[in-house]
């Protein structure tokens, strides 16, 4: 196990470096700790590592080219892209640009690739060729036949599409755009973005099917990496790896901003394997990993575990779902891990907004998500420097609740979102009055401060550390003609924390098979979207409420009953 400094110092370290907080843009916060931190390595991977002055050369010459391309303050940047290492110059580029960074879950399919690209009205996609068994060529051919010579009736905003490890006749890969902008001589212009511009358009799973684009500024991606890095006690070039994908804000937010905060370097891997894991951590020396409880499972009871080198690691922050005691356990004692650590926040928040201490007793993990996290310089002064405020209101009235109430759990925080993009109605029915923005998760603030969480207001579920709407779901499964009625339900699984389920009833005269189903469901949903198990009934047994509301609960419990027979 490696020798650690106290956790109270390296908090004393990191706010020396960062003892007021400066509104700020990412673009200049990555250039000032490049300044800093020039010849450190700041992307680590199999191939090679690029330290933070390469990444932001590399970052610069690509902003040229983009610029050169069409790209200017306030476009918006889609950007199909797996952990490969070109993600993060590629993002700085768009920042320095002063445009906005859509990452695109890659796990889309065709119909979710073309609403994120439609709805966000974005001017360049920036995509691999392909990845694993998608093909995104082939999906743009299915979505915008002709797309290649530019504008076009489905995505009239589209002017250009850039491409990664593959392409076409007369389309730019980011080669291009590197060669392009070396040859570009004059000047970029100043960056004109604000603190308070969005930074990011992440895009997240909605209770009305279709997924919405969360606008995160810049400040409030900033203030929450440097709460996490101050949380955690990041010390001086912590190293971290994780294959958490970077669209996501627990790997983009809680993983890289704050690792660049300390000075560190992230190992961002392609795909999870724990194989790979155990293999990366030995060669790069991790000090530090990013799971959610399936990934840590599967490490921890990985054969070979003790076979490799893990000297190096000494932390591990695992979240996004319950992890099992069990689990802790096994990283605790199994890897000899003394920080270990549990959150709970949402994409709206722009990351995690609680936190469990790194010396808190595993108890504490297993109970609760942690306490309200403390942000030194980055937090609210009139809170003493915590980061968020949190109460518990009636899910249906909005009223708040005694102090220690179970209800839903609704916060104020500086990493609040401004609300959805193009979507207003979505974004007013996001808070409440005062600025306070509702989670749709229940739960209730221990006398310690500490949060737990118990159960869900909304019906969306969360499968593998990703969020899936029943509703889109059941919007496929309907527009078969053998469907006449479809209800999506999560249903409890130790190893991905929630599976979906389909209750179906079948149209009239019509014999659906639950495989043929399902099989309609992967062939155009992400793999954590799909249902694992169909159901089926009549339209007069489903359990409805006086008004006709199917009780979704009660499909559960009948779910789990056929399973457990």
């Amino acid at each position: 196990m490696a020798e650690i400094p106290a956790i109270a110092e390296r908090r004393r370290a990191l706010a020396r470096r960062h003892p007021v907080w400066r509104p700020q843009t990412l673009d200049r916060m990555l250039r000032r700790q490049a300044e800093s931190f020039g010849g450190r390595p700041m992307v680590i991977t199999d191939e090679g590592t690029w330290s933070y002055a390469e990444v932001v050369e590399m970052a610069e010459r690509l902003a040229r080219g983009l610029h050169a391309g069409g790209v200017g303050p306030g476009d918006r940047v889609a950007m199909v892209m797996a952990n490969h290492a070109i993600f993060i110059p590629l993002a700085l580029a768009v920042w320095r640009l002063g445009a906005s960074l859509i990452p695109v879950n890659f796990a889309f399919q065709a119909r979710e690739l073309g609403y994120v690209i439609g709805q966000s009205a974005c001017r360049t996609v920036v995509t691999m060729a392909a990845f694993r068994d998608l093909d995104y060529l082939a999906m743009l051919d299915e979505l915008a036949p002709g797309w290649e010579g530019g504008a076009h009736d489905r995505f009239p905003e589209l002017r250009q599409v850039i491409t990664f490890g593959g392409g076409r006749t007369g389309v730019p890969t980011v080669d291009d755009i590197l060669a392009r902008g070396a040859a570009e001589t004059a000047p970029l212009y100043d960056n004109p973005a604000t603190p308070d511009d969005p930074a990011v358009i992440m895009y997240t799973s909605g209770t009305t099917g279709a997924p919405k684009g969360v606008l995160q500024s810049h400040d409030s991606l900033l203030r929450n990496g440097y709460a996490t890095a101050m949380q955690r006690a990041f010390e001086d070039g912590r190293r971290m790896l994780f294959s958490l994908p970077l669209y996501h804000a627990f790997a983009l937010v809680s993983g890289t901003i704050s690792c660049f905060w300390a000075g560190g370097a992230i190992i961002p891997r392609l795909v999870f394997d724990p194989l790979d894991t155990l293999q990366a951590c030995e060669r790069h020396r991790a000090t530090d990993i990013l799971f959610v409880p399936t990934m840590a499972m599967a490490v921890v009871e990985h054969p070979d575990i003790g076979n490799y080198d893990l000297s190096s690691l000494f932390a591990c922050q695992s979240a996004a779902a319950a992890t099992p005691v069990r689990v802790w356990q096994q990283l605790a004692e199994g890897l000899g891990l003394p920080e270990l650590v549990t959150g709970y926040g949402m994409t709206e928040l722009s990351a995690a907004t609680t936190m469990t201490e790194p010396d808190d007793p595993l108890l504490r993990l297993e109970q609760t998500v942690g306490r309200v996290m403390r942000g030194g310089a980055a937090g609210m002064p009139e809170l003493g420097g915590l980061v968020a405020e949190y109460r518990t209101a009636d899910p249906y009235s909005g009223e708040f609740l005694p102090d220690g109430a179970e209800g839903e759990l609704v916060c104020r925080s500086p990493f609040a979102t401004t609300g959805y993009f193009a979507k207003p109605a979505e974004t007013e029915a996001l808070f409440l009055p005062g600025g306070w923005l509702r989670s749709g998760d229940l739960g209730r603030l221990r006398q310690d401060g500490y949060l737990e969480l118990t159960g869900r207001s909304k019906e969306l579920y969360k499968s593998g550390g990703e969020m899936v709407a029943p509703k889109e779901v059941e919007e496929l499964l309907a527009e078969r003609p053998d469907v006449a009625q479809a209800y999506v339900i999560g249903l409890p699984d130790e190893r991905w924390g929630e599976i979906g389920a389909a209750w179906v009833v079948p149209a009239p005269g019509a014999e659906p098979a639950a495989d043929e189903l399902i099989a309609w469901c992967r062939e155009r949903l992400a793999r954590f979207k799909q249902p694992r198990h169909v159901f089926f009934t009549e339209a007069d047994d489903l359990p409805t409420t006086p008004t006709g509301k199917v009780q979704k609960f009660e499909l559960i419990k009948r779910a789990q009953a056929i399973l457990d027979a």
